[in-house]
């Protein structure tokens, strides 16, 4: 079986606006082991991607697929919301305890879009607010109410019937005057004395834009930012779905001296399930712990919540963390990629393991990436122009491999240079 068959029959059965099919593009994976991923015709490619930052442990690592076997011969699906996995319990409390913050309440999704739904329906219900503020360059999600709050035009025009209105965008701030500017037009506009918008309840923010660029706003702006919220009587929500679990090298992005904040809700996914769909929103008791009480119907539900399987996953993925420090695996590593790629003269963005080389023109990064295929490497593209080349390997990836994925990211960057 080839790549090129398996496009001709994609392109026949799926939907086209999913999965960009041309020469040379998509592989197709067959299998995949630590930071290594292998294509049906059995080429070898170095992932510097961790699939969207989900295998974070590396791939089929041994660990979470023996205790989702176990757990699937036991129990593999349960009654989420009626009568539960008791395993469903166990990964909640031990969640809330690996995050702090004095999150105390969690529900559960499949994946950040349901997360940030979840926690954009709390702040509708315990502020009667429908207002939300998001950031320009945003990234939450594609369906419901996560698509109202991700800024890209090409994502939201198609379906610009069915959004609803009720979300502003604000500039994300990267530099500390911009990060002044942004907080006195939000302080405008939560007090009141803006026109047109609706009395806001949630301001949601990425305390890294991922898709954004790996952009990164300024030291003490989401601690501001979060007082401000406070002030108002607003909902801070956090998306830290790709940020969390250690790819910035600590174990949420927020825990960095810099972004420290405490946020009303926090969402994360991704790296959590170890491989297995799973998300999750957690909040305190003035926010998530505020819902009214289920009496016979849940208020929010899903037919798979809490699924067995998912849970046993990332107990497994909790314990690795700590016993691995992934949190401190990523600075190293992150600080030994950021180092190299200065060293080869490349302008490096973002923080740990959750980098970005910008590239400059407009573009660049789609004919890197591409190249990067070629060379064995894994890629993706980051920034509203496709002018940020993303490196984002799973925290466990091994030195030696990392430079040499580097070496020929930097070959596909000078070599596709306009």
């Amino acid at each position: 079986m080839t790549n090129q068959h398996l496009r001709e029959r994609l392109g026949r059965v799926e939907s086209p606006g999913i999965t960009t099919v041309s020469d040379g593009w998509p592989i197709f994976w067959s299998h995949a082991h630590g930071s290594l991923v292998f294509d049906v015709e059995g080429r070898e490619f170095i992932d510097l991607t961790a699939a969207f930052g989900v295998a974070a442990l590396g791939h089929a690592d041994a660990g979470i697929a023996d205790a989702v076997d176990r757990q699937a011969r036991r129990l593999l699906h349960g009654m989420g919301d009626v009568h539960p996995p008791a395993l469903k319990v166990d990964l909640m409390e031990r969640l809330t305890r690996f995050l702090g913050h004095g999150l105390t309440r969690v529900a559960f999704g499949l994946n950040g879009a349901d997360a940030v739904e979840t926690a954009l329906k709390c702040a509708q219900l315990v502020t009667g607010k429908p207002g939300v503020i998001a950031f320009e360059g945003s990234y939450h999600g594609l369906y419901g109410a996560a698509l109202e709050v991700t800024s890209r035009r090409d994502f939201r025009d198609p379906v610009a019937g069915r959004l609803s209105g009720r979300t502003a965008f604000a500039p994300y701030p990267v530099t500390p005057a911009e990060g002044v500017a942004v907080l006195a037009e939000l302080r405008r506009r939560l007090g009141g004395r803006a026109s047109g918008l609706l009395p806001t309840g949630a301001v949601i923010i990425e305390p890294i834009q991922a898709r954004g660029g790996a952009r990164t706003p300024p030291p003490g702006f989401l601690g501001a930012l979060g007082a401000l919220c406070a002030e108002y009587g607003v909902m801070l929500l956090v998306d830290e779905i790709f940020t969390g679990f250690g790819r910035t090298g600590h174990r949420l992005a927020i825990d960095h001296p810099d972004h420290a904040v405490t946020p009303d809700l926090l969402c994360v996914g991704k790296a959590l399930g170890g491989g297995m769909p799973l998300s999750a929103v957690v909040g305190h008791e003035s926010s998530l712990g505020a819902w009214p009480k289920a009496r016979g119907e849940a208020l929010h539900t899903a037919t798979f919540l809490g699924h067995p399987g998912a849970c046993a996953a990332a107990l497994a993925f909790l314990d690795a963390f700590e016993r691995q420090a992934l949190d401190q695996l990523a600075l190293a590593r992150g600080h030994e990629a950021r180092e190299q790629l200065e060293g080869l003269g490349h302008t490096v963005l973002g923080r740990g393991l959750m980098l970005g080389i910008a590239l400059g023109a407009p573009g660049h990064g789609v004919r890197a990436m591409e190249r990067c295929l070629e060379l064995g490497v894994l890629t993706l593209v980051e920034g509203p122009e496709a002018e940020v080349l993303a490196v984002t390997p799973p925290l466990t990836i091994p030195p030696e491999l990392l430079r040499l994925a580097l070496s020929r990211v930097d070959r596909a960057v000078r070599e596709t240079a306009p």
